[in-house]
């Protein structure tokens, strides 16, 4: 099977992801793509508003119900240790020898993937799937970068291109902290809901 993995902190996991995710598995003809929230992340602010890991697991959860070929892998949140990328992707080949995973990440760390923890172990684990939005001088740089990646890990990077959601969990977050409702629409309706039930972001 081929495996997209959608990691980060989904703090909380909004409409964007999903989109990417969707994306994702059109155009590489995935058979799923599995979403794995960080458990404990090595570069997480201190400062920043969070909910625990367990909570954002089930916002994921909440937010991809419904979508056969979307599932939820809690790996990173039930093992407790610093999540390493390539720790992780490293373990799910231990375990899934049959699969192909393509490990799907934002331009912007296609930029700095080479700084990341051991990144030539991870760049052997998977094929990176790097989203672009579609402007032309980023998708040069991209290429760039790609190039390389490629000559100096021997990485398989592939460029998805990917709509534009201009917003962020981090003001998603500020917004429900203000009881400021307009981000509403950008959040799944059943994570939403599990937000306000359980009062996440609150004087955080």
């Amino acid at each position: 099977m081929k495996i997209g993995i959608m990691g980060g902190t989904f703090d909380p996991v909004h409409n964007g992801h999903l989109m990417l995710a969707e994306e994702a598995y059109k155009q590489f003809q995935l058979d799923e793509v599995w979403f794995m929230p960080n458990g404990n992340p090595p570069h997480k602010s201190a400062h920043a508003p969070e909910a625990s890991a367990k909570q954002r697991a089930e916002m994921v959860k909440k937010a991809i119900t419904g979508t056969e070929y979307f599932r939820l892998e809690d790996y990173e949140v039930q093992s407790g240790e610093i999540s390493y990328s390539y720790k992780t992707m490293e373990h799910l080949r231990k375990k899934y020898p049959d699969h192909d995973f393509y490990f799907i990440i934002g331009a912007d760390s296609l930029f700095t993937l080479c700084h990341w923890m051991k990144p030539e172990r991870l760049m052997a684990a998977c094929t990176i799937l790097a989203a672009c939005r579609g402007e032309i001088d980023t998708r040069d740089k991209m290429n760039r970068q790609i190039a390389d990646l490629t000559r100096r890990y021997g990485a398989k990077i592939e460029i998805l291109p990917a709509p534009l959601m201009a917003v962020s969990s981090q003001e998603i977050r500020a917004s429900l902290m203000d009881d400021d409702e307009k981000l509403q629409t950008c959040i799944p309706s059943e994570t939403y809901k599990y937000i306000k039930d359980k009062q996440l972001y609150k004087g955080c």
